[in-house]
């Protein structure tokens, strides 16, 4: 019990903040480009509990990667429904990457700052929980962008693919949407793609972000995991 809370205190703040600022980054964007229904909604906040899925959160703790309540969009209300879509789709990937470089940045600065040996025990002790924190904060926005990027509807890399199409395939892979869960909960659980092709990529991207720092959110991440 004492390890979940640990694990909980860790976890909790920076899973919240990638999957809320995901959801509203894609409303927020949907607004700008002509459909307020999540303005009208109220689901133009950063107050986790209105983007919450019970289920979704958990999954977080329990297997590393999670979702929120989707944030409405019409899409038929955008000014430009084929070409906003792309954007639309890719604000949330693009605010978790974003997230995921502030971070590794910040974790960057804090081990400059402070793990050079002469800090005192005082300051150690508030440090090294941000530092845990600031490490799997890559590693959740890291993942998040990653997955989401999969090419699959209802994925956000799936309605990118298909604004790109030409009309009639982009109609044609759209019919893909209702099955498109089960194929990828089939491809992430019965074949080897996280192990040969997500997780590679989140590797190298953990690198190229936290540098030296890259050891640490690795640690933080087996430890959170097991």
């Amino acid at each position: 019990m004492e390890n979940f809370f640990l694990k909980l205190s860790i976890m909790l703040v920076p899973a919240l903040m990638a999957i809320t600022c995901h959801e509203v980054s894609h409303g927020f964007v949907a607004d700008k480009f002509g459909d307020n229904t999540a303005r009208y909604m109220g689901r133009l906040t950063l107050n986790p509990l209105k983007h919450l899925d019970i289920f979704g959160t958990l999954m977080i703790f329990i297997v590393g990667i999670g979702w929120a309540k989707p944030v409405p969009v019409n899409f038929n209300n955008l000014r430009h429904p084929k070409r906003d879509m792309i954007w639309v789709a890719a604000a949330g990937p693009i605010t978790n990457f974003i997230l995921a470089a502030v971070s590794a940045l910040a974790l960057r600065v804090l081990a400059t700052l402070t793990y050079d040996g002469s800090s005192m025990p005082a300051v150690q002790s508030v440090v090294e929980p941000v530092a845990l924190m600031l490490g799997f904060s890559v590693y959740i926005n890291l993942l998040l962008a990653i997955f989401n990027l999969i090419p699959m509807p209802p994925l956000d890399g799936g309605r990118v693919t298909a604004g790109l199409l030409p009309y009639r395939q982009s109609e044609a892979f759209s019919r893909l949407e209702p099955y498109g869960m089960i194929i990828i909960i089939a491809l992430v659980f019965f074949t080897d793609i996280f192990s040969y092709v997500l997780l590679p990529i989140l590797s190298a991207g953990i690198h190229l972000l936290a540098g030296p720092q890259s050891s640490l959110v690795f640690s933080v991440t087996k430890l959170l995991m097991r």
